[in-house]
């Protein structure tokens, strides 16, 4: 529910509301505006008494919040979050690309892509260090040396660094080298994994399930939100359907419906929606015409040789060629490149 404040209610009145629906086990967010402030608040509205809330010096109305994200939609923060990477904003006028190769495999292959799509134009560098394969067999990732590897490109090259974790035991370690730790599908409803990245401030790239509706997605965002961290980017990567022309199904018009419902940034995964290279372009192009906030792109110096996910990997020229082309995409629909 969100608790008005009167135009003229003091900070010891705010104060007193605060502490009162603390004692009442709500979780508070106060958002002070020009003219009046607001306060969150989040909990079993069963132990509340409302008359005795309402009834507070300052207090001016209370309003419910009628979906049940409450802190990852628009009822109680109508303006949009712009999650700070460094010197990066990713929400803002401008569209952020992401890029680099699915998985780290070498130290020399892993720069030579990095400077590439830094050359390119891309400002954040990403790359798998945890990689959970449908196999068990299959190529796993490097680890903390795939960090390190990670560690040694940001130096190089100064792009921040996006990377996925997979289990609660390693999301301090990756933390410590990663800019924005990334939810992969799979885990999109692993609950005690997104209440473990809710508690650090670093920002959360929170991929969408392969069968999640948006509600289920933004529930997923309020876990991490509702630990204390409200540094999350929603990634729409395709969904689970009968189509096999394509890896997965992009639904494209996820991203103007979360814009409508929440003010969480929002980019797209080209790469895991086709599957295949060759229809990268024409979705990123699309993405940033329905309201894209940025795109997370897969960019591989030698994709025939690429250990995971080779033949949806543009290759670095290819990649170059693309944001030539995003840029007067970008420019029609108001935004920056």
């Amino acid at each position: 529910m969100i608790i008005v404040m009167s135009q003229n209610a003091t900070k010891e009145q705010i104060e007193n509301v605060e502490k009162a629906l603390t004692d009442l086990g709500f979780k508070t967010h106060p958002i002070v505006g020009d003219v009046k402030t607001v306060i969150g608040a989040i909990g079993d509205k069963r132990h509340l008494n409302t008359n005795y809330i309402s009834t507070m010096p300052g207090v001016e109305n209370i309003v419910p919040i009628m979906k049940p994200y409450k802190l990852a939609g628009k009822e109680l923060q109508k303006n949009p979050t712009i999650v700070q990477v460094g010197d990066v904003k990713i929400g803002g006028t401008e569209v952020v690309v992401m890029a680099g190769p699915c998985a780290i495999e070498n130290l020399e292959t892993y720069l030579e892509t990095a400077e590439k799509v830094k050359q390119a134009g891309a400002k954040i560098l990403r790359g798998g260090a945890f990689k959970p394969r449908t196999s068990p067999y299959a190529f796993q990732g490097l680890e903390e040396d795939g960090l390190k590897i990670m560690a040694a490109a940001r130096e190089t090259t100064g792009l921040k660094l996006v990377t996925e974790v997979v289990d609660t035991r390693d999301v301090e370690l990756v933390a410590s080298y990663t800019d924005i730790i990334q939810i992969g599908a799979r885990n999109m409803q692993n609950f005690r994994l997104l209440k473990e990245v809710g508690m650090y401030q670093k920002p959360v790239l929170l991929k969408r399930g392969v069968a999640a509706t948006i509600e289920e997605w933004l529930m997923a965002a309020e876990y991490i939100i509702s630990e204390g961290n409200p540094n999350v980017i929603l990634c729409e990567r395709g969904i689970r359907t009968y189509e096999t022309a394509t890896r997965n199904t992009i639904d494209m018009s996820a991203i103007p419906v979360i814009k409508e419902l929440s003010h969480l940034p929002i980019i797209l995964d080209p790469s895991h929606a086709a599957g295949t290279w060759k229809y990268v372009n024409a979705l990123s192009k699309g993405a940033i015409a329905t309201g894209a906030d940025g795109l997370i792109i897969e960019v591989h110096s030698s994709p025939d040789a690429a250990l995971c996910d080779g033949p949806q990997s543009l290759l670095p020229s290819k990649f170059e060629q693309l944001m030539k082309e995003l840029a007067p995409v970008a420019e029609a629909v108001g935004r920056t490149l």
